[in-house]
């Protein structure tokens, strides 16, 4: 029942901002979405331009998929080839609300793919146990905003069950996927990117895929892994995303970061959706500026790829890291406390980071909130003309 509140919350969450709006007529009419004709609800366009990777030819036949046709395809893979494979969830069953399990439950049992309570501290606890007692568990929370509720069962008994027991027990089978990050229109409980809590715990892996290439391999990649993963999902690249995808399973490396494009004067370090922005950047700065940027998705949060990191700043001297998340705290600083200790001799200007507001996601003013590509292109002149 909450579930379907949640989506349709989402459903009417761009509209009211009309519907509140009152005496506000000027942000009425500088708001694209907001009409005294009546007509379809409009949302804001996206932030960023999808830029889909080539065509990958070592794993196989290729079918066009968006990303979360992906998803299901690694799930569909998973399934048929690990007879103790589970899936479950808030609404799961019949697809979810982002339609990442449907046709599942058919095609395999109510047995292996199933409904759960809205208890998201059940949904991880029930997780472990299933992964303790030997069998492959993949739970779904439904947006990573509601990954709270389970937080004392992911750090202090998932993160940690191997430890505790002297490597007599774990729950490494245990992979926890969440819908995560900004939509445009999500406001404070569906858009916020919660990596950086998870980033502190030691016995995770934390993931977030770029797009539905990289979301097949490496949901296959946590699935298999011996650690308890969390595998958050851009919620926003779902339909946007669209790539060939090969339809045999196949595994990219955790904890490697990928080099999308090669520059020589700045780096600018992302990760989800944010690469996408970054690419944008990338362009601009050739165009109006001439400098030359390397684009780097660190696809890994926890363990991440520092080596990937330093090699490019030793080159170009300059760094640049944006994501969605708060700046204070975020994962931004980690990265550039640890760049600044190996590399700080090879610094031309200081480490810039570009990422969202000291606030909650706001509503109406979530595209000011974004961290876009004009405040990173802005960012990049100040280290060039540093």
């Amino acid at each position: 029942m909450m579930a379907a509140v949640r989506l349709l919350l989402r459903t009417v969450s761009s509209a009211s901002s009309c519907a509140h709006s009152g005496s506000g007529t000027a942000l009425l009419r500088l708001s694209p979405t907001c009409s005294s004709r009546p007509r379809a609800q409009r949302r804001h366009a996206a932030h960023f331009a999808f830029h889909p990777d080539p065509v990958p030819t070592k794993y196989g036949p290729t079918v066009k998929m968006n990303l979360f046709q992906s998803i299901t395809s690694a799930l569909d893979n998973t399934l048929a080839s690990d007879p103790t494979a589970v899936i479950f969830g808030e609404d799961v069953a019949f697809g979810g609300v982002f339609r990442c399990t449907v046709g599942l439950r058919d095609k395999y049992g109510k047995d292996r793919v199933f409904n759960t309570p809205l208890c998201e501290q059940g949904i991880v606890g029930f997780g472990i146990g299933v992964a303790v007692a030997g069998a492959t568990a993949i739970a779904e929370i439904q947006f990573a905003d509601y990954i709270f509720p389970a937080f004392d069962q992911i750090v202090n008994e998932a993160a940690k069950y191997r430890y505790r027991s002297g490597n007599l027990y774990d729950c490494g089978n245990l992979t926890i996927r969440a819908p995560w990050g900004c939509v445009g229109h999500g406001s404070l409980y569906h858009s916020q990117s919660p990596e950086a809590y998870f980033a502190h715990c030691p016995g995770l892996k934390v993931v977030v895929p770029r797009g539905p290439v990289q979301a097949k391999g490496l949901l296959l990649s946590c699935i298999a892994d011996e650690n308890p993963c969390i595998f958050f999902e851009p919620k926003i690249l779902y339909r946007a995303a669209v790539e060939q995808v090969p339809t045999e399973p196949y595994h990219l490396p955790l904890s490697q970061a990928e080099v999308v494009q090669e520059g020589s004067d700045v780096t600018l370090v992302a990760w989800g959706t944010q690469v996408h922005v970054m690419r944008e950047v990338a362009t601009m700065a050739q165009e109006k500026l001439g400098v030359s940027c390397e684009v780097i998705d660190l696809q890994t949060i926890l363990p991440w790829d520092i080596e990937t990191v330093c090699k490019s700043v030793v080159k170009t001297g300059r760094l640049l890291i944006s994501h969605e998340a708060p700046v204070t705290g975020g994962f931004a600083a980690e990265i550039s406390s640890s760049i600044q200790e190996q590399c700080f001799l090879n610094l031309e200007a200081p480490i810039a980071r570009v990422c969202g507001y000291d606030t909650p996601f706001p509503h109406i003013f979530e595209p000011f909130y974004i961290p876009d590509k004009w405040k990173c292109f802005e960012a990049v002149k100040r280290m060039i003309n540093y």
